[in-house]
């Protein structure tokens, strides 16, 4: 879906790199003043490649067993030479990264209100909505001509809603529904959220609906801000839905949770590489025009706080207080550790 439906973003988004020689950030500055569309923002390499690693591969999380009606195969035990374990690792990291291929994040579709023929001659014909739909085989739904016959007499494209229904309705895909399901009705929802069923909602979204439909940007928006709310981010974290969270929350200036919660756990990499990326999607940023002079992760993580008046800035400061105290007793145990072994840090310098 990814490369079939929105390759027409990444085409724009890189041939107006190549043609008008400007960078992201650039980009970014112009698009401040006006309503800003995600997509060649999430598609962009460099972007992409910050939520991939922000994402982290845990085998484990991503191989799991999975509730989903489907029957457990059981384990497979087999002697491989070393060239056969490396192919067999390196199959496993294609599945995973298969499996970790995020949702893409784009601009919610808008439907067209021009009529395209308006008859008077037939009003009154009839009193229902008649539907013409291309069922031509082979071709992509979004290119499908689908119209309708109002009672009026007019001649009108089918809006996205309408348009998911009839398709649905002649190309059925499977676990998609005609209606939408009750578990995204608020009151079910919310009992879901309050149950921590992030993943099970985001995954069951993706296929019921499109990525562009206001409904499917509702309940996911919904979704990453409950899990912002209650810190529960590693319940996301390597799973495909984790770098769209972080994209919305970087998107919507709203990284502080998740810049503490990475602090606590010590993925203090990580907290520096997701400033970075709010640098990439907001140029215009007090901490982005001012640069940090400091390289050391701690001080940069400090800067951004300060510049940007974090609401967290006391407490982003004492994690990493923690953090470099934490990191002082690690080097002093390890430096026992050498000593006992008759190993001396004079001895490791040469």
């Amino acid at each position: 879906m990814l490369s079939q439906i929105y390759i027409h973003y990444k085409v724009l988004w890189w041939s107006t790199r190549k043609s008008n020689n400007i960078c992201l950030d650039a980009l970014v500055y112009c698009c401040d003043s006006v309503e800003r569309d995600p997509a060649p923002f999430f598609f962009n390499k460099e972007v992409q490649t910050c939520l991939k690693i922000l994402t982290t591969v845990d085998y484990n999380k991503v191989f799991r067993n999975r509730k989903d009606g489907h029957k457990l195969q059981p384990p497979q035990y087999k002697f491989l030479t070393d060239e056969q374990l490396q192919e067999a690792m390196e199959a496993t990291k294609r599945r995973a990264e298969k499996y970790l291929q995020m949702p893409p994040v784009v601009k919610p579709r808008i439907d067209r209100s021009v009529p395209l023929e308006e008859d008077v001659a037939l009003e009154g014909h009839d009193n229902v909505r008649y539907v013409f739909t291309d069922i031509t085989y082979g071709l992509k739904d979004r290119e499908r001509f689908i119209v309708i016959r109002e009672p009026n007499g007019t001649l009108r494209h089918a809006t996205w809603k309408e348009r998911d229904r009839m398709i649905q309705t002649f190309f059925p895909r499977p676990e998609r529904k005609l209606q939408k399901p009750k578990m995204f009705e608020d009151e079910y929802l919310k009992d879901l959220l309050n149950c921590s069923e992030y993943e099970f909602i985001l995954d069951r979204a993706c296929v019921q609906f499109e990525p562009d439909d206001p409904e499917y940007q509702t309940i996911t928006r919904k979704v990453y801000e409950h899990i912002n709310a209650e810190r529960c981010f590693d319940l996301l974290r390597s799973t495909r839905h984790f770098g769209p969270m972080v994209f919305h929350l970087v998107w919507t200036s709203n990284i502080d949770n998740l810049l503490c919660e990475m602090i606590e756990t010590s993925r203090v990499k990580d907290a520096t590489l997701l400033i970075r990326l709010y640098h990439m999607i907001h140029a215009t940023a007090k901490s982005t025009i001012e640069p940090c002079k400091h390289t050391d992760d701690a001080e940069f993580i400090m800067h951004y706080a300060n510049l940007e008046n974090s609401p967290k800035r006391d407490k982003i400061q004492k994690l990493l207080q923690s953090y470099k105290e934490l990191q002082r007793e690690y080097e002093i145990v390890a430096e026992n550790i050498k000593q006992a072994h008759g190993i001396s840090s004079e001895t490791n310098k040469v």
